[in-house]
């Protein structure tokens, strides 16, 4: 392949012997030793270079675009040249690598304020993405907890070659050139040597959370993706990068530590060495031969800007992530909306109840449903959440006021319809709705997480009409006015209680999402949160005596599951249980139904009675139901 080869060292002359006579032996040629910092122009023969890290990056520098073969050959003053471009550590396998042509190409240069870096330029702190390789568990654990308390911000300005420049503080910025995949790099990506792109990846957690997954990730999983990075990671790929800050830059090149200075310029001069790769290397040349070259990528949309570039810059991490100016003004905007009375909302609310009373009489679930969907009481309530944690005195009355009219005009809307409608049945649907427990605190506890994030949160607030439908407002709201029609105080009860019960839940899980999701800081939120905190526990007073009778009725139905029929002198009698509650004094009532072929009488009763007395052990009081199967 080379006619004619030039060792340039410094180093070892027992080095250069075994250099000289392995070339003799297997390639029978004769080497000519030369200094490194001459420049050469002879672009037919091959530079062995047998120098250290700072001497190859002088080299490279004379020899930039001069189309000079190059390769690099192991010794222990190289360590960054040997591991960046994988030169075996094997004296003889480096130089037959030298003579492969599958490892030779052209290569892509980074330059860091006209000093030369094989790979890697580090800014500031990176926590973990700038030491690679696999540690131990208590190496890493130890690692982690350092990090996690010493975190602090530096405001820097980048900018890149299409002149589009990022405002933000970061803890740390990490610029490679290249990367291959393997059990020592942290990235999962292969990064190309030759696409004329540098690649900076710039941390900045915006909150504890954040910080402490990228952490997780980092020091325990150890890869990352420049396809799925973590939030707390901004991703640059460009042709050059222009990074500035207040005061001096603390820089790192290839591991040495250079000088500080408050501006650093980054380029890349694309395929500007000629340089025989390592072995493992001979892979990815062929992906890079057939690439395309890359347009500029900028991933920076989670870095900090605005208000939280201060926060970070002056005081510590909070746990979740402070909302940004932009989400404050469009969230406020589209809330202070949803808190505002309106004739549409009150004609919403007219027909919503209209059709959920009807679905009640009617006992259809699906009429039920649309009302849930055509009801507008989930919007002020989100806004009365946003309006407790932010102490917005006009969020708070507004809202309050549009409920209010919201529910005395369902009240009276229900009541009227029944009272003026000829039924007087209450139906399993009316009947779902009188005993709230547990469980229904918890469906609007999680509704208005639901709905909170999904205001907060544009990309889906379509989910809001799901939303309505788990937590039904104005069902309960409608059977309180069909017990007003009613003159039923246990149904008025039963059922506010449970309308109460999603408001409150509604309120205070919805605040809370908005404070995790960095809408006010919890100092601010303390007041509002106490007084719902009270609301709810007041609420969950009674919810609890429901909750521990829905268990006791539970463990009454599974005994009585056993039973299917019982025999009586030659009547075989099937038994169904329809309901059953607990009454004064411990007695159990239970709804039977009781089929036979015969006719039942007193004295069966009275036995199935006993029956059940025995199984439940209690004392019961059996309402039945008697159907008589004629053959």
């Amino acid at each position: 392949m080379y006619k004619k080869v030039y060792l340039v060292s410094t180093q070892d002359t027992e080095v250069n012997e075994e250099v000289s006579r392995y070339l003799n032996e297997r390639f029978s040629l004769n080497i000519q030793k030369v200094n490194f910092d001459e420049v050469f122009e002879d672009t037919q023969s091959l530079f062995l270079l047998n120098l250290s890290d700072e001497e190859i990056k002088i080299f490279f520098k004379n020899h930039v675009n001069s189309k000079v073969h190059i390769a690099i050959l192991p010794n222990e003053n190289c360590p960054s040249a040997i591991n960046n471009y994988s030169i075996s550590k094997s004296l003889k396998e480096a130089i037959d690598d030298a003579f492969n042509e599958n490892l030779f190409t052209c290569i892509d240069v980074l330059m860091c304020n006209d000093t030369i870096a094989f790979n890697k330029i580090e800014i500031g702190n990176m926590h973990g993405i700038n030491g690679y390789g696999k540690k131990s568990y208590l190496s890493n654990f130890k690692s982690f907890y350092k990090n996690l308390k010493n975190i602090s911000f530096k405001p820097y300005t980048l900018t890149t070659s299409k002149e589009h420049s990022i405002k933000t503080v970061a803890s740390g910025i990490i610029v490679l050139e290249h990367s291959v995949k393997d059990e020592n790099s942290a990235l999962k990506d292969d990064l190309s040597l030759r696409d004329g792109k540098l690649n900076a990846f710039i941390l900045s957690p915006s909150s504890l959370i954040s910080y402490f997954t990228y952490l997780i990730t980092i020091f325990f999983y150890h890869k990352i993706s420049v396809f799925s990075l973590p939030k707390s990671l901004g991703f640059i790929k460009s042709s050059s990068l222009n990074i500035k800050s207040k005061g001096n830059i603390d820089c790192v090149v290839d591991g040495v530590y250079t000088q500080k200075t408050d501006e650093i310029n980054i380029d890349v001069l694309k395929d500007s060495i000629c340089l025989h790769l390592g072995r493992s290397f001979e892979n990815k040349l062929k992906k890079d031969s057939n690439q395309i070259e890359e347009k500029d990528t900028i991933k920076v949309n989670y870095l900090p800007k605005g208000e939280l570039k201060e926060l970070l810059l002056t005081k510590k991490l909070y746990l979740f992530k402070k909302a940004s100016e932009d989400d404050f003004k469009d969230l406020f905007l589209s809330l202070n909306s949803s808190a505002k009375f309106s004739y549409i909302y009150l004609t919403l609310m007219i027909l919503s109840t209209l059709v959920a009373t009807t679905g009640l009489f009617a006992n259809s679930t699906p009429v039920i449903i649309g009302a849930m969907i055509l009801a507008p009481l989930m919007s002020p309530i989100i806004s009365l959440s946003m309006g407790v944690i932010r102490a917005n005195n006009f969020l708070i009355s507004q809202s309050i006021r549009t409920l209010l009219i919201g529910i005395i005009m369902a009240l009276f809307v229900s009541s009227l319809f029944t009272f003026l409608i000829p039924l007087e049945d209450i139906t399993s649907e009316m009947k779902g709705r009188l005993h709230p427990n547990l469980l229904d605190l918890f469906v609007a506890v999680f509704s208005g997480i639901a709905g909170a994030y999904a205001s907060a949160k544009e990309e889906v607030a379509k989910s809001l009409a799901g939303v309505a439908i788990a937590v039904a407002l104005v069902p309960p709201l409608s059977v309180t006015g069909i017990g007003i029609g009613f003159g039923d105080l246990s149904m008025i009860y039963g059922s506010f209680l449970l309308f109460i019960t999603n408001l409150v839940g509604i309120t205070l899980s919805a605040a809370l999402t908005f404070i995790i999701l960095g809408y006010s800081p919890i100092k601010r939120a303390k007041k509002g949160l106490f007084y719902t905190g009270i609301m709810m526990a007041l609420i969950t007073i009674p919810l609890l005596n429901s909750f521990d009778e829905l268990v006791v009725k539970n463990e009454y139905l599974n005994k009585l599951e056993k039973i299917e029929y019982v025999k009586i002198e030659d009547k075989m009698i099937n038994l169904e249980v329809l309901d059953l509650y607990l009454i004064e004094n411990g007695i159990v009532h239970i709804d039977l139904e009781v089929t036979s072929d015969k006719n039942i009488g007193q004295v069966e009763y009275k036995k199935i009675k006993s029956i059940i007395d025995n199984i439940i052990e209690k004392e019961s009081e059996l309402s039945i139901s008697t159907k008589i199967i004629v053959k």
